[in-house]
């Protein structure tokens, strides 16, 4: 069996992907495809011996799809540049027919009012002026905007395949051609006493929202393959290895395994590795999201891509290419990307019914006039009858309020959150976070501030106080550029403690620092495996602190206790969590008892510690199998698998650029307190959308009988393109107006 990831050119809504899906594979020798409309990338598997790609190609190519050859050389990248052009391409078109469409819609409500209200006053040029640019401004629209609604009508007339586009393209195109044969020419509506009412601005104003909608989508969507680049982006470009004796640098490509490789301080480490020579303290926090560098010595492996903090050493590459732990973690924000169908917006899922079903209302009610309606009242009337039914029912299902429902809800949802600090990148994270029971969050970076503290000083000997104990301790520290040095020397400052000179200061590799201070011979470390043992430092070391000791001739005379502290309104955020009914769970690549210890402060529910980045987002998975909705809220690279295989990734604004592109709704300035307030928001959001399709739909389900001519046998009612007009105007106003309450709503 073969497996081929494939872009995919032709997709313009979510439905596509379902077509897609379907078509391909019925197709023998097809075991399973997965379409994925955010990536715009196909997952197939399949028998080579049975069916090829070039045959898939061909079942699809009739419906204006097309299965892009794989670029060995660029495999994680998407057609960058040719997905630029597109959303160029309709943001133009956005722009050409917003304008227009906002215009005609006050002009079609203006004409309305005054036709049905009394007093209001008629337009100030006569109706045939605006009706005879509309007819012009109509053409353009829905031969050159609408060109892809008109190519669904195409495809559902040739194949049986429809979605929205479907119906927008019937809708608009039966309005348009009724519209343009009663203007063209008049002689037929006289003779067929036809009223003079068009459907232009219908025309334009359904295809100048809907084009907006699918920009606004596409531009999300867009960023979508950028999380790859900057992943990719981390790694080291070139490497300085040795080679018969000489150092030369190479590209990252041509390291081989066996290399012996100098990564000299303050440079990426090329590939994973083991280190041969020297000792370091190597930057980590991208994979495991530990904040404090780890020291290495020699025996110790090391992961392509980490920052070498301190000391030179040599390394022999063990893992190139894909086999790296950061080339597997791009792999696996790729495989949880494609892994997820696109969630289909509601009016999608029921276009394959709803289409037919109104296509059907429509030629039933066109032959009932002919027959039964020409029997009783004339043909004249009847045939005039007919026409209105037909092309009325098209017009009044042509989904405006359904097409409203969703992104008004969503936009002024999206602007709500963003007067508070939360950043949403699109609609389907708004629907996920409304439903979800569990919220994951990261320790280091989004519970804690993500860089060491100093938390405590004790003293070991009766003549020294913490402050004089943190005063020599600095002194010697100013001059390292060790992590842990520089939180020591900021502690110092924040004391406003006066610094001693040093003299003879020496950097002991995998020991720790030494110097004269005060005439005095001072060394910082890490405590011996005995004084792990001494109460004191062991207390500390139980509450997940790194500890480093000061030694004076020989005595232990000072404990210094770092760790990462947690943010302020963290414990304040989780309970707000639990008032919401969610479960709350840590997930971090740190020490245990560091985790419990954060855990504790905040009242986290439950801890899962010491985990990879491969095995957050396993961990994930098994929630999700066992029927959970998660959520994830991290900050860093190591996060990103997490992120992307979560329901909803929540990232916070202070973290990494992988992590913030790999979620769905970004926090701004990395507070947490407004987690429970995106869900608030997302559930309201949602609530509305769901009112407002309600609404729509009712509308569908009143109008559609009126429009077919339903109560006429009863009470002689017709629906008159006026009042048709009026109640689809009245639809769109209310969907609108039900969004903006949003605005209201407190957090």
């Amino acid at each position: 069996m073969t497996q081929k990831i494939l872009p995919v050119k032709g997709m313009h809504c979510a439905s596509c992907a379902t077509i897609i899906s379907k078509k391909v594979s019925k197709l023998e020798g097809v075991d399973g495809i997965d379409v994925n409309f955010a990536t715009e990338k196909a997952t197939i598997n399949f028998d080579a011996s049975k069916v090829s790609i070039e045959k898939m190609n061909n079942e699809i190519e009739k419906l204006g799809y097309t299965f892009v050859s794989e670029n060995t050389n660029d495999e994680h990248m998407p057609a960058a540049h040719s997905q630029v052009q597109e959303l160029e391409s309709m943001k133009a078109k956005a722009q050409f027919a917003v304008p227009i469409a906002l215009m005609v819609f006050v002009v079609m409500m203006w004409d309305i009012a005054s036709r049905t209200i009394v007093g209001f006053p008629n337009l100030p040029l006569p109706m045939m002026w605006f009706n005879n640019l509309a007819m012009i401004l109509a053409t353009v629209v829905l031969f050159w905007i609408g060109r892809p609604f008109l190519d669904a009508v195409v495809k559902f007339m040739r194949f049986r395949v429809a979605n929205m586009d479907t119906l927008i393209g019937i809708g608009t195109l039966v309005a348009y051609a009724y519209s343009a044969i009663i203007t063209l020419t008049p002689q037929i509506r006289i003779l067929l006493r036809l009223p003079e009412y068009t459907y232009f601005d219908v025309t334009i104003v359904v295809i100048g929202f809907v084009v907006l909608g699918k920009y606004l989508e596409a531009r999300s969507k867009q960023r979508t393959g950028t999380v790859i680049q900057k992943l990719l982006g981390l790694q080291a470009k070139t490497a300085l290895i040795i080679r018969d004796g000489a150092e030369i640098e190479v590209t990252i490509e041509d390291v081989a395994i066996g290399d012996i490789m100098i990564v000299k301080p303050g440079t990426k480490i090329p590939v994973d590795g083991k280190i041969i020579r020297g000792e370091s303290a190597i930057d980590e926090s991208m994979i495991t999201g530990e904040s404090l560098p780890v020291d290495k010595k020699i025996g110790d492996t090391v992961i392509g891509g980490t920052l070498n903090k301190q000391g030179s050493i040599q390394c022999t590459a063990t893992q190139i290419g894909s086999q790296t732990v950061l080339a597997r973690i791009i792999k696996m924000v790729e495989d949880a990307q494609g892994s997820k169908a696109p969630i289909q917006a509601l009016a999608d899922r029921i276009s394959a019914v709803f289409v037919p079903i109104v296509l059907g209302i429509a030629s039933l009610s066109l032959i009932l006039w002919l027959t039964w309606g020409a029997a009783v009242l004339g043909f004249t009337l009847a045939f005039s009858y007919a026409i209105l039914s037909f092309v009325g029912v098209l017009v009044i299902a042509c989904p405006c309020a359904l097409g409203l429902a969703t992104p008004t809800a969503i936009i002024v949802g999206v602007g709500k959150g963003a007067q508070y600090g939360i950043l949403i990148k699109n609609a389907e994270s708004l629907e996920k976070l409304s439903k979800i029971d569990t919220v994951i969050l990261d320790k280091t970076g989004t519970i804690t501030k993500g860089v060491p503290t100093v938390t405590d000083i004790i003293s070991t000997q009766p003549d020294w106080d913490s402050s004089t104990i943190i005063q020599y301790a600095a002194s010697i520290e100013k001059l390292s550029e060790h992590p842990l040095a520089n939180a020591i020397v900021a502690k110092a400052h924040e004391q406003k403690a006066t610094l001693y000179n040093t003299e003879q200061f020496s950097a002991l590799e995998g020991i720790g620092v030494t110097g004269m201070v005060d005439g005095k011979k001072i060394l910082i470390r890490r405590p011996t495996p005995e004084e792990s043992l001494e109460p004191k430092v062991h207390k500390l070391q139980q509450e997940g602190k790194t500890v480093v000791v000061l030694e004076m001739k020989e005595k232990l005379t000072g404990i210094i206790a770092l760790s990462d502290t947690v943010k302020d309104g963290a414990k304040e955020a989780v309970a707000a969590l639990h008032a919401h009914g969610l479960i709350v769970i840590m997930l971090t690549g740190d020490n245990r008892a560091a985790a419990e210890y954060i855990a504790k402060q905040v009242n986290i529910d439950s801890v899962i510690a010491e985990v990879l980045p491969a095995e957050k987002a396993d961990k994930i998975k098994e929630l999700q199998q066992q029927g959970k909705r998660v959520a994830m809220a991290g900050d860093g690279i190591n996060d990103a698998p997490a992120l992307t295989q979560a329901d909803v990734g929540i990232a916070m604004a202070t973290g990494t650029d992988i992590a913030i592109e790999s979620a769905g709704i970004t926090l701004m300035h990395g507070d947490i307190a407004k987690l429970s307030q995106a869900v608030i928001l997302a559930r309201t959001t949602l609530r509305t959308v769901k009112q407002n399709l309600f609404w729509a739909f009712i509308y569908n389900l009143v109008g559609l009988p009126i429009a077919a001519g339903l109560l006429y046998p009863f009470w002689g009612i017709i629906l008159n393109p006026v009042f048709a007009g009026l109640a689809m105007a009245g639809s769109s106003v209310s969907v609108v107006l039900n969004s903006l309450r949003l605005k209201t709503i407190s957090l």
